[in-house]
């Protein structure tokens, strides 16, 4: 019977109080590098099947614990965009190109960090939940329950923001694509189809029909599909 190998463990370090996973590809220069943000109450290793899937490609991929979340001290709030342009640079330490992938709560903070940093080549969001909603879910008590969050600061700073206007200034430096499942109990797929009509090109918008609010995380085949537009934008920004 042939023994199964387990794959190679990711380095693990801290920067800023966050805790982060490192995967670099094996034997070759990587061609880019993806940060990786979880969904609010999660943490970096429910996305370790993504970024197994980037190293295999010859990508670099790094997840990390937002504030508040797994390993990570603090609380989340007004922090999040810049904590996520700090992974960035640490992936640039890595590797020549960086985009972000971002599910719910992560896939709102990657469109607004892409907006605030123009050398991020793409954005990757999953049933990106925008700030009206994570807004409600803190103040309701349906979200909060299980990590640590600034709720005076956060609540004023979601008060602020917009992800569509976020969104829409994208283009055409950063590509973007969205993937939402019809199905999505927690945050409806006109969000997403919302954000796709407001952004520049290029753009894309997958809605998967059934599903549910995490389903689309862990499916193989949009995983390698995101890979592929991540590729893409990265050669892109080389021609």
């Amino acid at each position: 019977m042939k023994q199964h190998v387990p794959p190679t463990p990711p380095t693990l370090g801290e920067r800023d109080g966050l805790s982060y996973a490192l995967f670099l590809p094996e034997r070759r220069e990587p061609s880019g590098g993806v940060v990786i943000l979880h969904g609010a109450g999660s943490a970096k290793e429910s996305h370790f099947d993504f970024a197994r899937v980037c190293r295999e490609r010859g990508l670099t991929a790094l997840a990390y614990d937002a504030r508040g979340h797994g390993r990570s001290g603090g609380a989340f709030g007004p922090t999040a965009f810049g904590d996520a342009l700090s992974m960035c640079d640490l992936v640039r330490q890595h590797a020549p190109a960086v985009a972000l992938r971002g599910s719910s709560m992560g896939g709102f903070c990657a469109i607004h960090a892409a907006a605030l940093d123009p050398s991020v080549a793409a954005v990757v969001a999953i049933c990106p939940a925008p700030g009206s909603l994570l807004l409600r879910g803190l103040r309701s008590g349906r979200l909060g329950r299980d990590f640590a969050w600034d709720s005076e600061a956060t609540e004023r700073w979601l008060e602020t923001l917009d992800v569509n206007e976020a969104a829409r200034s994208l283009g055409p430096r950063t590509a973007l694509l969205l993937l939402h499942a019809r199905g999505d109990e927690q945050v409806p797929v006109s969000v997403s189809e919302e954000l796709h009509a407001v952004a520049s090109e290029p753009k894309r918008l997958l809605a998967m029909p059934g599903g549910h609010h995490r389903s689309l995380q862990h499916d193989l085949e949009l995983q390698n599909l995101s890979v592929r537009f991540v590729e893409r934008a990265f050669a892109a920004r080389l021609a």
